[in-house]
């Protein structure tokens, strides 16, 4: 069941009707169920799978706090051990639906160097949406017990927790501590929580259906024959992609947070204006927040973290990113995304180290202070530097095997040199008329780019903190008629549901 399918608009009002009309001690069991009926739409069988993965850790965490509390020699396991115990169950289940044709492949390449012709086991295995998602939750909350925090007692709050169906597919990634508290919260129904909710499920399903769907049309004809495009067209294609994983992952977490709100439940946000980032770090700290936390709060940190030798430091982070992308999917290209985002991770921290040795950093700060343009114009430098390389890197990540993210990221370094005889009638993109998409894209992009640091500087107005009411309603009677008017002829499900 998609968000931006007729199942879900039905499914959703059904839910929130009965969820508002039953007394508040049948309003989790509720949820639940309908939680599972939301998953087991697609493959019922993997419901199972959800069930039986919150029950081994619904049982095994409690063993972390006792043994924790007890003392020494009285449990046959330690803290420490019940804890490696939870999060191998559930690693040893990710790896298996996920890396084992990964693993196999990647063993029947190895054994081939070597001259050994290994016949392969002829494997079965579907990977089951979400996984990577609750598995993660999981393995969250073991450790947070492990760190002294309580244990969750109701089954059902730790079932809905994992399974709440707006988060359930692709996140974000919630906290145990943040989301169970308010399953017990008595809440009284609001028009805010419709008023609100609603305007976030028509915001992401404009960028999802509006801009993503759209531009998808752009991106797979330029990532599918990259030959059949100069270094130009391959740029604004990688331009295209940028937007479009950006308006299809934000377009999800929207409706999630609409939909999670109309039940009065808030769900942590994922986005903040990303492609706004100074440098790469700071890119980080605005894409896929609740992944990118979760990687330093339990990967990052318990490797070593930053305290520690700056060798010991980058290895760190270059483990932690380069694992990120395994995350991704069970690839090469996303191996070598991840790793990608750890080099140049490790070099910004490199390039802060010279800014400080040259004085640098000292002359910004001092611009800053004065009001200079000195400040604001490298400030921009970093921001369109930033975006060129996080789009060298979603060729990694968007690019169907190694070889063709290659073949595009040679041409896209070629740019230079392709552009000393360029002209615009050169462009393929406008060559192809069906759909208006490919033209229009020359159109598209420099306003989705403008539209960046408009909506930054409205942010720090506080806009949409209480925006007029008749602009509320004149951009939610316009977003629905666009829909209607210029959604594509068939909706590809969102991204992140393959991870």
């Amino acid at each position: 069941m998609l968000f931006n399918s007729l199942q879900y608009l039905v499914f959703l009002p059904v839910v929130f009707l009965l969820y508002w009309v039953l007394p508040q001690r049948l309003r989790v069991p509720l949820l639940l169920v309908a939680s599972y009926v939301f998953y087991c739409s697609w493959r019922p069988i993997y419901g199972l799978l959800i069930f039986g993965l919150t029950l081994v850790t619904f049982l095994l965490v409690p063993y972390i706090e006792k043994a924790a509390k007890a003392e020494s020699g009285k449990h046959v396991f330690t803290a420490k051990g019940w804890l490696g115990i939870t999060v191998a169950v559930n690693l040893i289940c990710l790896a298996i639906f996920k890396y084992a044709y990964f693993t196999v492949g990647t063993v029947k390449q190895g054994l081939s160097l070597a001259g050994i012709d290994w016949k392969e086991p002829h494997l079965h295995i579907i990977l089951p949406l979400g996984i990577s998602f609750f598995v993660f939750e999981f393995i969250h909350y073991a450790v947070e017990v492990y760190r002294g925090k309580p244990v969750v007692k109701n089954f059902s709050a730790l079932a809905l927790f994992a399974g709440f169906f707006p988060t359930q597919i692709a996140g974000p990634i919630k906290r145990y501590q943040d989301f169970v508290p308010q399953l017990t919260e008595k809440l009284k129904f609001k028009w805010e929580y419709v008023d609100e909710g609603m305007q976030m499920i028509l915001m992401g399903l404009a960028k999802k259906v509006l801009l993503a769907d759209n531009l998808a049309l752009v991106v797979q004809a330029g990532f599918a024959h990259p030959e059949n495009f100069s270094s130009v067209d391959l740029w604004l294609i990688t331009y295209a992609f940028a937007f479009q994983i950006f308006f299809d992952f934000a377009g999800y977490t929207d409706v999630a947070r609409g939909s999670a709100l109309l039940f009065g439940y808030k769900v942590p946000i994922n986005f903040n204006l990303p492609y706004m980032a100074a440098n790469v770090a700071d890119f980080w700290n605005r894409w896929h927040i609740s992944l990118s936390t979760w990687l330093r709060d339990y990967l990052f940190i318990p490797l070593g973290g930053s305290r520690c030798s700056r060798i010991l430091n980058y290895r760190n982070l270059f483990i932690t990113m380069a694992l990120g992308g395994l995350w991704h999917g069970a690839a090469m290209h996303f191996l070598a995304w991840g790793a990608f985002q750890g080099g140049v991770l490790i070099l910004h921290k490199e390039y802060l180290r010279l800014l400080d040795a040259i004085g640098v950093n000292k002359f910004l700060a001092a611009s800053k202070e004065s009001g200079t343009i000195a400040h604001k114009l490298y400030h921009w430098f970093s921001i369109v530097a930033t975006f060129h390389i996080v789009c060298i890197g979603w060729v990694l990540f968007r690019a169907d095997d190694m070889k063709t993210a290659g073949t595009i990221i040679y041409k896209l370094v070629m740019a230079p040199v392709e552009l000393l005889h360029f002209s615009a009638s050169q462009l393929a993109i406008l060559q192809i008329r069906d759909p208006i998409i490919f033209p229009a894209l020359l159109l598209l992009l420099p306003g989705l780019m403008i539209s960046q640091p408009i909506i930054t500087w409205l942010n720090d107005k506080k806009f949409y903190q209480s925006p007029p009411w008749a602009v509320q309603v004149s951009l939610m009677v316009a977003l629905m008629c666009l829909l209607t008017i210029f959604s594509p002829d068939s909706s590809p499900r969102f991204i992140y549901f393959q991870f």
